[in-house]
């Protein structure tokens, strides 16, 4: 624990200001004369500058409740400002060779490996996660960041020449000017890099609106995006809340924009960014049903459910919230399932020993519990409850144990919404058949898996699951860089997803020149 100190120090080394600010009083929102703790600036033109806006909020440490430092609420000035920094550092940027941009984001790339362990304690810090769940999310970070090198490639077009007597027809990839991204917090260093480095890889500049709640560890990130050479206004941070949204989604300037969060705000983005214009790729919710059938192997099936439902404590749009056991194969994966639950070790990720760490602040933590108390109400089986369960040396902490039901419906709470916590809901299926419609009831489509030993089985369900992203014998079906991420029905609202050949696209228009010479 003594070593946390150090590691806030240098996120804050460029980037914060102890300078007072007038106060907004609420629940969160306190006045920086009453705290030595540091806030974060925003990160606009290549400088860290203080937002115009007067109040801010407390960014602390779930496991331990410590004021790690405050964020600023910014203004609508402050948006402007950003996006005016973008498109003035645009034409240059654009103007850039592919070689050079591409450049830029390899000497990041080689930064980000060697901060990885700084930077996976600082996000520890800063989201709960552990230490082991923050090393494997900055990875996934690197990977995006290692794909957009190859944007000499993935940004190149078609060429037919003779299409008429002496006419030539070529297609190019053009960028189209300022993006935004708006991230939330479950994983605030990942997601962002799902978006600003294809942007700014294919020539755009780019405006981020992190999750007010842990957005210390980017602040580092951008740090190193300004020492691997990123020229000034091509990337601006902008901090706040949902106020700063609005003049993000109305700016005239902006282009398009990159969302994820629940599927009711991510719907409300999309139509307002689409009705103003702009390209939108808006990543909502999901209810992620695990199939399990009868020829699987039990111990292993259990372990990869116990990691898809638990890791990250449940706050992730990939967690397989539920577990549908085909027939005779219910029995042994509930049991085995139960077992590791009550096993499952809470504490702070950055101790070793330990397997779940907190969700991310009070109002979630009750959120949650909510959930628990509706399920009794509503018929589902309790059969363990661990949601009350605390950390003794660590009484500030915002823990939730596992919680498991059973004879949960998708009529119910429980089987309806996306909790985004540590609770299980168990269910039968009498058939391959009979789990796929339990699927095609919830609103939802983002991710869903199934296993089984046989080729016909994954088959005939991936053929049928009319869903995005799934897996077969696989409890997190998250792809790689390399490929898109995204849901379907409820979980997504656009036509192109991100990473993958879906970010190239997304953030470039394709001209098409016919030439006769």
């Amino acid at each position: 624990m003594r070593a946390s100190r150090p590691y806030i120090v240098r996120v804050f080394a460029a980037a914060v200001t102890s300078d007072p600010l007038p106060i907004r009083t609420t629940d969160h929102v306190t006045s920086l004369t009453d705290s030595a703790a540091p806030t974060a600036r925003n990160y606009i033109d290549g400088r860290w500058v203080r937002p115009g806006a007067g109040s801010a909020l407390d960014v602390t440490n779930p496991a331990t409740g410590e004021v790690l430092g405050r964020v600023p609420l910014s203004g609508a000035s402050d948006v402007d400002a950003a996006v005016s920094a973008a498109v003035r550092a645009f034409p240059g940027w654009r103007e850039t060779p592919v070689v050079e941009r591409a450049r830029v984001l390899f000497r990041l790339r080689g930064l980000l490996e060697d901060h990885l362990e700084e930077l996976a304690r600082l996000l520890t810090r800063d989201h709960g996660k552990t230490l082991g769940e923050a090393r494997g999310e900055i990875r996934r970070g690197i990977e995006n960041v290692e794909h957009a090198c190859g944007v000499p490639s993935l940004m190149m077009g078609e060429t037919l020449e003779d299409i008429a007597a002496g006419i030539d027809c070529e297609t190019m990839r053009q960028p189209l000017g300022v993006f935004v991204g708006i991230t939330p917090y479950n994983f605030p260093v990942m997601i962002p890099m799902w978006f600003w480095p294809y942007a700014v890889a294919t020539g755009n500049t780019f405006v981020l609106k992190p999750s007010e709640q842990d957005p210390l560890t980017h602040q580092r990130i951008v740090e190193l995006a300004e020492a691997a050479g990123l020229p000034p206004g091509v990337l601006n941070v902008v901090h706040g809340d949902r106020t700063v949204v609005e003049p993000l989604l109305e700016h005239p300037d902006v282009k398009g924009v990159s969302f994820v969060g629940s599927s009711r705000v991510a719907k409300l983005i999309y139509g307002k960014a689409a009705t103003a214009g702009k390209r939108v790729q808006a990543l909502g919710g999901a209810k992620n049903h695990m199939v399990v059938l009868p020829d699987a192997d039990y111990d292993r099936v259990t372990a990869v459910l116990l990691d898809s439902l638990f890791g990250s404590t449940g706050q992730r749009c990939l967690a397989g919230s539920v577990v549908v056991g085909v027939e005779e194969a219910y029995e042994p994966i509930r049991e085995r399932f139960l077992d590791g639950a009550r096993s499952i070790r809470l504490g702070n990720g950055l101790d070793a020993d330990v397997d779940m760490g907190p969700v991310i602040s009070p109002d979630h933590r009750e959120r949650i519990l909510g959930y628990v108390r509706r399920g009794e109400s509503e018929g589902a089986r309790l059969l363990l409850d661990r949601s009350g369960t605390g950390v003794a040396d660590l009484p500030d902490g915002h823990w939730v144990g596992p919680a498991v039901f059973e004879g949960v419906t998708p009529r119910m709470a429980l089987g309806r919404d996306e909790i985004f916590g540590p609770v299980a809901a168990l269910t039968r299926a009498e058939s391959l058949e009979d789990a796929v419609r339990l699927m095609h009831e919830s609103e939802y489509g983002n991710a869903t898996s199934i296993f089984t030993t046989s080729g016909k089985a994954a088959r005939e369900f991936r053929y049928r699951a009319g869903i995005s992203m799934i897996g077969v014998n696989v409890g997190v079906a998250a792809p790689m860089a390399f490929f898109p991420f995204g849901g379907s029905r409820n979980s997504f609202f656009g036509d192109l997803k991100a990473q993958g050949r879906d970010a190239i696209e997304f953030y470039t228009d394709r001209r098409v020149v016919i030439s006769r010479w």
